[in-house]
């Protein structure tokens, strides 16, 4: 028996609040910790909501700034931008 993967209907159903705040919280936190050990990170906290389809993305991070580590508030806005990206993607699959 050979069955489409859309015939159960999953295929076209919209991701869950969770799975869109899980993809937005594993896409900042990857951006930062691409860009950072995870030992000089002192203080990360990544805070996502999403509700009545409106996406909300907070990165605050606490990291070495100086000549040999990037700046960080721009890896945070990069952080953001790549949970907005992520979230995005996700609702197109």
């Amino acid at each position: 028996m050979n069955e489409d993967a859309s015939s159960d209907g999953k295929a076209d159903a919209d991701p869950t609040d969770e799975e869109v705040v899980r993809t937005a919280a594993e896409a900042a936190e990857g951006v930062v910790f691409k860009r950072y050990d995870q030992s000089a990170v002192t203080d990360l906290d990544v805070t996502i909501t999403f509700e009545d389809g409106v996406l909300d993305v907070d990165v605050y991070l606490n990291a070495p700034d100086g000549p040999d580590h990037p700046d960080p508030e721009a890896v945070a806005e990069a952080a953001t931008e790549a949970a907005g990206d992520a979230v995005d993607e996700l609702f197109e699959e």
